[in-house]
């Protein structure tokens, strides 16, 4: 097992609860990162359910849960042969945090009927370049779980130069070897510096709902973070994050609404 896999293991109390314990190694300045935190839920959706994958799922967060012991409970709505639909929710103190409705089914590896070209080639791999180690007060936990390598345009916001366009891009994967799977993906279509960033905003721009779809199940290797967004207007914005394999078959993409952060 990995340290991933271990932090976001959730344990079977009875058919509806199971026990989680949220790691503080995933904090981005202090609040949970919100992929770490449905990659927890899915863990107790997928293991309540006669399917394997979460095919697709939407959180709504309403509060930021700190790290610590917490729950999941997961109320089963309906299982078919091909799908079971089911809502969770994440409590802690049993004050609900996170409130997800969750599709899971059974992939199959096979080759796609149609798939569309990436919106944005991306450089090599040695073409793009770390973000400076956080300072240890800063609460960027997270970094040392990860490790992405950015396309250099996307990331000029860090030498005040932004491109003035909500974007970002990265090769992403786990510090510790992991090939990724849909617990990963979960957490890694939430991992790209807020796209606003891009456009000129500054400071912690909190996730107040995302969507994503797991499309297939990932090769081993990197991964290939696109984040894009269309509209920045009255303290809010998108981002939409496609992600491919190491084959560059799409493998998940997310749509988030979330609020502007304030420098």
């Amino acid at each position: 097992m990995t340290k991933f896999d271990e932090a976001t293991q959730a344990i079977r109390v009875d058919e509806t609860t199971y026990d989680v314990c949220l790691d503080p190694g995933y904090s981005i300045g202090g609040p949970l990162n919100g992929g770490y935190l449905m990659a927890v839920a899915l863990r107790a959706v997928v293991d309540a359910s006669p399917h394997a994958h979460p095919v697709s799922t939407s959180a709504q967060f309403l509060k930021a849960p700190r790290p610590g012991p917490a729950r999941m409970r997961v109320e089963q709505l309906k299982a078919g042969k091909t799908a079971a639909f089911a809502r969770a929710t994440l409590l802690q103190d049993d004050v609900p945090q996170i409130e997800l409705l969750v599709t899971t089914a059974t992939l199959n590896d096979v080759e796609p009927d149609y798939s569309a070209e990436p919106p944005h080639p991306m450089p090599p791999l040695e073409e793009c370049v770390r973000l400076p180690a956080p300072k240890p007060e800063s609460g960027m936990t997270i970094n040392a779980q990860v490790e992405m390598a950015f396309d250099p345009p996307t990331i000029g916001w860090l030498s005040r130069r932004p491109t003035g366009r909500p974007e970002a891009r990265a090769y992403f994967r786990m510090a510790e070897p992991q090939d990724p799977d849909p617990y990963v993906l979960a957490l890694a279509v939430d991992a790209l510096p807020p796209v606003v960033f891009s456009a000129g905003g500054k400071g912690w721009a909190p996730t107040v709902e995302l969507t994503w779809h797991l499309r297939a199940l990932p090769a081993p290797g990197w991964l290939t973070l696109l984040g894009s967004g269309r509209l920045i207007a009255d303290g809010w914005f998108d981002e939409e994050v496609e992600v491919r394999d190491s084959t560059g078959r799409l493998v998940a993409q997310s749509r988030q609404i979330a609020r502007v952060g304030r420098g």
